[in-house]
């Protein structure tokens, strides 16, 4: 028995009904995404709470407490976005449910009739012709067989659609229950939304209050400026000597090498000359004999014989860039220029409190202050590690920057500022994620790193070498 096409379509429509479309393929990609966000913001927020507690356990507050509150205004901002775009994929997700289920109805409703009609007909069948007369009315034996099968996949047809049915009514159920989950799920998250939106508020007025109590700390905040930009310059002069010292060296070693080429070429040069001439005299000497019929001198023979010396080469010139920078170093700052957006932090947890380059001071109205790397707030006691391969040129302590590590990748150096202890040497050789030092907490409960890198005399924004976070 070969089904009708009514019948095929509503299989065809089931099939296609429980299938995963695109469209729901596209949300559970989305879903998925969203919730590994969702996860990481939250984690940040739990590490800025942290801070935040340890620092507001201070009796002062701090410019270093206003980044903190800065940084938790702007992730508590984003969360609320989350959880907006959370909403907004929820009613995707019920509106996909809803058109699902309308479909699955459409179908049971197609496949009902369907059976109905199967049973009449079979019904009318039945009232007309009984299946074992109609078996034994068989002219012969293959005929029996052939309405046996027949009769059998009638029945099989009709089990069939029973099973379709129960299927289709168990997954609009299932559809429906996911539904009323996702409703209960998307007013969860408008009520998480208020609360997100009441904290934001909270930290708003914190902030405020801070920025009033700065506000009345004037002359502070500006004596903390001037030793603060005292700092920036006295570490800037540092790495600028460290700089200049390191391609002086290379052009040192440079010339150097230019000049031992040349005393080579030269010795080369004057070798071959006095070969040449002295194969000239045995030549002079071998003639001269045999002129005068005597046997010449085998040690003349001999250098007469001698080829002739070939030109010195012209001496070669070092393998070196256009920074004089030899070969091992010109491959470690090719590997370090790839790493773009891919170094390590220095420090496990933290954020950066404070950015690349010139912006307006956090509190002084029209002074603007420049940053030439960028601060990472974590915790008291954290370590600090190399962001990558290199040499230890510098290791100094100066007011302002606590203990100070310069490291040199090739024609790159990376500086790390305001360290507690240092646990290298100048001259050593680190690895990438090695340990340098623990980073030192300030009078006001801040512990801080400055990070810089530099490529030759000019510096880079960190964040954009920094992996992600």
């Amino acid at each position: 028995m070969r089904f009708s096409p009514p019948i095929l379509f509503a299989v065809l429509l089931l099939i296609g009904g429980l299938l995963v479309t695109p469209a729901v393929f596209g949300q559970q990609q989305g879903r998925q995404a969203l919730e590994k966000e969702k996860k990481q913001n939250i984690e940040k927020m739990n590490q800025l709470r942290t801070v935040l507690r340890k620092t507001s356990s201070e009796k002062n507050v701090s410019l270093g407490q206003l980044k903190i509150l800065d940084q938790q205004i702007q992730v508590q901002s984003k969360q609320i976005g989350l959880l907006n775009k959370d909403i907004r994929l929820t009613e995707s997700e019920i509106a996909e449910l809803r058109k699902t289920s309308t479909a699955l109805s459409r179908d049971l409703n197609t496949l009902k009739t369907e059976y109905s009609a199967m049973i009449y007909n079979a019904d009318k069948r039945r009232q007309q012709v009984n299946p074992l007369g109609f078996l034994f009315a068989s002219d012969n034996f293959n005929q029996l067989v052939a309405r046996y099968r027949y009769l059998r996949q009638y029945s099989d047809a009709r089990q069939n659609q029973v099973r379709q049915i129960n299927r289709i009514q168990g997954e609009l159920q299932t559809k429906e229950q996911i539904r009323q989950r996702k409703r209960q799920q998307q007013k969860g998250t408008l009520v998480a939304k208020v609360g997100e939106t009441k904290k934001l508020e909270g930290l708003k007025d914190e902030k405020n209050q801070v920025v009033k109590a700065l506000s009345a700390k004037e002359s502070e905040l500006q004596t903390e400026l001037t030793e603060s930009r005292r700092a920036v310059a006295q570490l800037e002069s540092m790495i600028t000597r460290i700089v200049a010292r390191e391609r002086a060296e290379r052009v040192r070693r440079e010339a150097e090498a230019r000049a031992e080429r040349v005393r080579l070429a030269r010795v080369a040069k004057a070798e071959a000359a006095r070969r040449t001439a002295e194969r000239k005299r045995a030549e002079e000497a071998v003639a001269a004999a045999q002129k005068a019929g005597e046997a010449p001198n085998p040690t003349d023979v001999a250098r007469a014989e001698r080829p002739a010396e070939p030109e010195p080469a012209a001496p070669k010139p070092d393998e070196r860039s256009n920074t004089n920078l030899n070969r091992e170093e010109t491959a470690l700052a090719s590997s370090f220029g790839a790493s773009r957006n891919h170094l390590p932090w220095p420090v496990n947890r933290g954020f950066i409190s404070d950015h690349f380059g010139r912006r307006p001071h956090g509190v002084l109205k029209g002074v603007y202050v420049e940053n030439q790397g960028v601060d990472i707030q974590t915790n008291a006691g954290e370590g600090v590690k190399t962001v990558y391969d290199g040499i230890v040129q510098d290791v100094a302590s100066m007011p302002g920057m606590n203990n100070v590590v310069a490291i040199q990748h090739g024609d790159y150096f990376t500086v790390y500022a305001k360290l507690k202890s240092v646990s290298v040497r100048v001259g050593q050789r680190v690895k990438a994620r090695e340990a340098i030092g623990t980073v030192a907490t300030d009078k006001n409960g801040i512990s801080e790193i400055q990070f810089q890198i530099w490529k030759e005399f000019t510096k880079l924004n960190p964040e954009s070498w920094l992996s992600p976070r």
